[in-house]
């Protein structure tokens, strides 16, 4: 997808209904990671909403030679979803859950596969290797810090941060192929 840099610029400058475009054009993706993360979908909505208000608020900070637009709400969303998985209001929640709450996560689960098809991120990851897929899904998707992911796969933490930079650099290369 071309980046939109005339939308991006006239949201910069206040314009209210490029905002709106660009919220049309990302809340489908930015939802399906925050959900990834989250994993229900009043809280993901929710965070949602918080992310394009910190988009908004902080657009000025959003430069184009720095990067994509999409990385950089893209990030914006992802810390939104772990913080509040980190908040106390989240983890007292979710000690409440009972049994029929995990029948609707386990069958929101294809939302989310239905969601991130829509925008291509499925194909674009699975075209990685296995271990890139892996590394990929639990920093990116699941909101593991690189320290938990290390541990997760049972493997240094040096050695974690190099494997995901390379699957970042292997997946920007399918990117931009």
């Amino acid at each position: 997808m071309k980046q939109p840099d005339e939308l991006i610029a006239a949201m910069q400058a206040g314009d209210e209904k490029a905002f709106s475009k660009l919220y049309s054009m990302y809340s489908d993706a930015l939802n399906g990671i925050i959900y990834s993360i989250v994993l229900d979908e009043e809280i993901a909505q929710e965070v949602l909403q918080d992310v394009f208000i910190k988009i908004w608020n902080k657009s000025s900070s959003y430069n184009t030679t720095k990067g994509r637009f999409f990385t950089w709400i893209l990030n914006i969303a992802r810390n939104s979803a772990i913080d509040k998985t980190r908040s106390k209001s989240y983890k007292n929640r979710k000690k409440n859950l009972s049994t029929s709450n995990f029948v609707d996560i386990l069958s929101s689960a294809d939302d989310l596969n239905i969601k991130t098809n829509a925008i291509g991120i499925r194909k674009l990851v699975e075209a990685l290797k296995p271990a890139c897929i892996k590394i990929i899904d639990l920093l990116f998707f699941k909101g593991f810090t690189q320290a938990d992911a290390a541990k997760e796969l049972d493997i240094p933490l040096g050695t974690l941060k190099t494997r995901n930079r390379n699957c970042i650099n292997d997946l920007r290369t399918i990117v931009l192929g």
